[in-house]
């Protein structure tokens, strides 16, 4: 059995949402498109399996195209587990693009709630913006409290601007995913009063399914060899038109079906720490350096919440960590702090200074291009 997949332009976020609560009904399956995305290699197919009710077409920042279908289960069971964790269904202020899983997620618990979203205005992210969107949002007896989600750019930008502040003080909780959050924004965000609410998730796990590090509902985690395995009712089908990739990422093991995630992480206590991709080990001197490590603890240092830190070849250390940032810093300072925390062996060589970074549309960096500037260095 089949159902005909409809592309909408997800420009029109008003759109995406009918199209998105009828395919949650049963009716034809959604895949949201941006016309400033570069298209996949190979167009969609006109018809899905009849369980699949939205794809969500991803290249990432670092890795290749594909589309994930995801079932109305899916998504409707991941939007009751955060609903449940978050304290209830609630209005919800719609910031990020609504062809990222993150920005449908968005509009699947507005779904389920009975509400419409209130929409930032398009274009460029502003703090005024986003608190315009808020005075705009309304609540009701059935669905009484306020949230939002947020990339931590645009949580930052929002820190910067008293209005915008003092409108995001007044929500019950602010999700911030897409990339790990630098722990003086999230520092900035408590002392502000702002219920800030870290994620983890992908569109291969209907979005964020891990809250402040530990996994909502009936979501389990594993590790494998340091790699982030999880397992839960909100899993994809798999990814359209590629088996070989789909057996190869979801996995069936004591009779649980898991989600490799391709993340070094580790636990305690039940919580997890996601440390960065497993394919973004550099060698550098004979040891294993994480960058996405690196990276966090550069975050760390004032003004350089947006650094990004990627590799860069080295005839005497094999490849060696480089920070990118488009604020001013001395290199040694940055050396030391990394140094007092991972070692030698993780200082990184050098830092560029760009004018700005090159980002994704969904507001997370984009590596690719930022790798490409060190190698044209």
């Amino acid at each position: 059995m089949t159902r005909p997949l409809v592309t909408l332009d997800a420009s029109d976020p008003l759109a995406v949402l009918r199209g998105l609560e009828a395919a949650l009904a049963g009716g034809p399956a959604l895949l949201p498109v941006a016309e400033d995305v570069p298209a996949l290699p190979t167009p969609p197919p006109a018809d899905v399996p009849q369980r699949v009710a939205l794809v969500v077409e991803t290249s990432g920042s670092t890795g290749t195209g594909k589309r994930v279908a995801l079932s109305a289960d899916a998504l409707l069971a991941g939007a009751a587990a955060a609903d449940q964790a978050l304290g209830g269904p609630g209005s919800w202020v719609l910031a990020l693009p609504t062809h990222y899983i993150a920005g449908l997620n968005v509009l699947t618990r507005s779904i389920v709630a009975g509400t419409t979203p209130s929409l930032v205005a398009p274009g460029h992210f502003t703090a005024e913006a986003f608190a315009d969107a808020a005075d705009r949002l309304e609540v009701g007896p059935a669905a009484p409290r306020r949230y939002t989600s947020l990339v931590p750019v645009q949580l930052a930008r929002v820190l910067d601007d008293a209005r915008a502040t003092a409108a995001l003080a007044r929500f019950d909780a602010v999700l911030v995913g897409g990339q790990a959050t630098p722990a003086p924004l999230r520092e900035r965000a408590r002392a502000a009063g702002i219920r800030a609410v870290t994620t983890y998730g992908a569109s291969e796990t209907s979005g964020g399914c891990v809250y402040d590090g530990v996994p909502f509902g009936t979501v389990q985690t594993r590790l494998v060899d340091g790699e982030l395995w999880l397992h839960g009712p909100m899993l994809a089908e798999g990814y359209l038109g590629d088996d070989t990739r789909t057996a190869s990422t979801f996995v069936v093991d004591d009779g649980l079906r898991w989600y490799r995630t391709g993340d070094a992480a580790t636990t305690s206590d039940g919580v997890v720490r996601v440390l960065g991709r497993l394919d973004d080990v550099v060698i550098s001197g004979g040891e294993k350096v994480p960058l996405g490590l690196v990276e966090r603890h550069v975050r760390e240092l004032p003004g350089q919440d947006a650094a990004v830190v990627t590799r860069r070849s080295s005839d005497e250390w094999g490849e060696v960590p480089v920070v990118v940032t488009a604020t001013p810093i001395d290199l040694q300072r940055v050396r030391d702090h990394v140094q007092a925390a991972l070692g030698r062996a993780a200082r990184p060589a050098a830092v560029v200074l760009v004018d700005a970074l090159p980002m994704l549309s969904a507001g997370k960096p984009d590596r690719r291009a930022i790798h490409a500037l060190v190698d044209d260095e």
